[in-house]
């Protein structure tokens, strides 16, 4: 279902703040920020309002005016901003969907800990059905059975057709909400453009060896400490549905496709934002989770999660692209690899003043090219790195590898490595730099290797090609990176065959 027309108007007394990655150039005539990455001509009767929100901090500001609620509206919906509802107590119009599968005394915490509202539980036809029933009858919840084992996206859909609330909380059963979780999330359906938010879901674990502390520092369900809008291209691409909260109207029947065994969550979020609704994360509500700490399940898990590339890649063509570097870009960063700063500078200056050229519209000097430009660099260098570590992964242990003897091998390691110590910097876990460096690299391995497994069955190469960004009169490289790759799968794996 898609998004209503015409009444978005925010309500007068929801205030909003600038989000952490907005700048304003010009005076406030120029923002740059959002979910993606963007520069923003504002009106010039918006600088006062910009001005006052960005003197309030994070404290926010509700202008009351009818131009500060366009203004805020247009600010939240390219995220810029942040709303800041405040928490509203109970009780809530909220029905809890927790899809389950065995594991009655996980369950049991589960309906425990989410509060005192209507409470469905969906078996996904455990082999031993009496335990679970018994849990649910015990905290008066409904339990409906599938008579065959269907997956968590159909889990929810039985769920959700049940649903009778104008709101529905997804709770998978090893998850355990914190007090007053209901009371920070439902007040963002203020927004009328909201149609689901996230909880923070951090790992909650009696153990203290050190696949758990990295757990601590790096769940693969925890999304940080900001809140978000959740878009494509942004800081946050997704959230996972291990909790969420939706607005029932905002979803048709269904919603989940029940084809995806895994992914099912980001594929969700990512058709509701093509239908013009919002998606937010709310890290001030917490929720708990089982974290799965056997070396060889959590190695398992990060390579499923990475087998839903291929079939995302298929629904959601050219999300999936491990990097999207701009050719200047490359060229910038090829330069300094081969130790030659002064050449690399002066294509960075070349670029930025092409850039300023195509910016002349905007009220802003030169700086703004240069600062683009300077930020640009930094994360094409970022996502490489990543990519080497993950989707490219065999490329990049060779890069490692080699790094003692070439030049360009010791910069492609410092892209991949540098992000890692700038987190672990940052965080300061519980667990030494080098055991902290090596996990990071086994997640990554673990979950880039479930890319390529999936895209050799699907005979896709989709999910492992970069995007590089060509000025406009070029042809685009990934195209005929496709195309060739296309050739090559079917050159070397015969039709109707799987590569195991």
């Amino acid at each position: 279902m898609s998004a209503p027309k015409n009444r978005f108007r925010l309500p007068d007394g929801l205030p909003i703040a600038l989000a952490r990655d907005t700048s304003l150039w010009s005076g406030g005539r120029v923002a740059t920020g959002g979910a993606p990455w963007k520069v923003v001509r504002l009106a010039d009767a918006a600088r006062p309002h910009l001005a006052a929100l960005r003197r309030a901090g994070r404290a926010g500001l509700a202008d009351p005016s009818p131009l500060g609620r366009a203004l805020a509206r247009r600010l939240l919906d390219l995220g810029m901003a942040d709303p800041l509802p405040a928490p509203r107590p109970g009780p809530h119009d909220v029905t809890v969907v927790i899809p389950a599968y065995e594991r009655a005394d996980e369950l049991e915490r589960s309906l425990a800990a989410v509060g005192d509202v209507p409470v469905i539980v969906v078996d996904d036809a455990s082999p031993a059905p009496g335990p679970l029933r018994r849990v649910a009858e015990k905290y008066g919840a409904r339990l409906v059975r599938h008579s065959r084992n269907r997956g968590p996206a159909a889990a929810r859909n039985t769920g959700l057709r049940l649903v009778e609330t104008p709101f529905a909380a997804f709770v998978d059963s090893d998850c355990r909400p914190m007090d007053g979780w209901l009371d920070v999330l439902v007040p963002h359906f203020d927004d009328p453009r909201v149609a689901a938010v996230a909880p923070r879901i951090v790992p909650l674990s009696a153990d203290t060896g050190l696949l758990a502390r990295y757990e601590t520092a790096r769940s693969a369900l925890d999304m940080g400490v900001r809140p978000a809008l959740v878009r494509p291209g942004g800081r946050l691409g997704f959230v996972p549905t291990a909790t969420l909260l939706v607005r029932v109207a905002a979803v048709p029947d269904g919603p989940f496709d029940e084809d995806l065994r895994l992914g099912e969550d980001v594929d969700f979020v990512w058709r509701l934002g093509d239908q013009g609704w919002n998606v937010r994360y709310e890290p001030a509500a917490r929720v708990a989770h089982t974290p799965r700490l056997h070396p060889a399940t959590w190695a398992k898990r990060r390579h499923e999660y990475g087998t839903s590339a291929a079939d995302l890649a298929r629904r959601h063509p050219g999300r999936l692209a491990p990097a999207r570097p701009s050719a200047w870009n490359l060229a910038v960063l090829a330069l300094l690899a081969r130790g030659r700063p002064g050449a690399a500078a002066g294509v960075a200056a070349v670029t930025a003043a092409l850039l300023a050229r195509r910016l002349s519209r905007l009220p802003a000097d030169w700086s703004l090219a240069a600062a683009i430009v300077g930020k640009g660099v930094a994360a094409d260098a970022a996502a490489i790195g990543h990519a080497l570590r993950r989707e490219w992964w065999p490329l990049g242990l060779l890069t490692l590898a080699a790094s003692r003897r070439s030049r360009v091998a010791r910069a492609a390691a410092a892209a991949m490595l540098a992000p890692i110590a700038l987190e672990w910097a940052r965080q300061r876990p519980a667990i030494d730099p080098v055991s902290y460096t090596v996990l990071r690299l086994a997640e990554d391995v673990a979950y880039g290797s479930g890319v390529t497994a999936a895209s050799a069955r699907a005979r896709s190469a989709a999910p492992l090609l970069p995007e590089v960004r060509l000025p406009e009169s070029f042809p685009s490289v990934r195209d005929r990176a496709r195309k060739a790759a296309a050739r090559w799968i079917a050159a070397v794996r015969p039709a109707g065959r799987d590569l195991r």
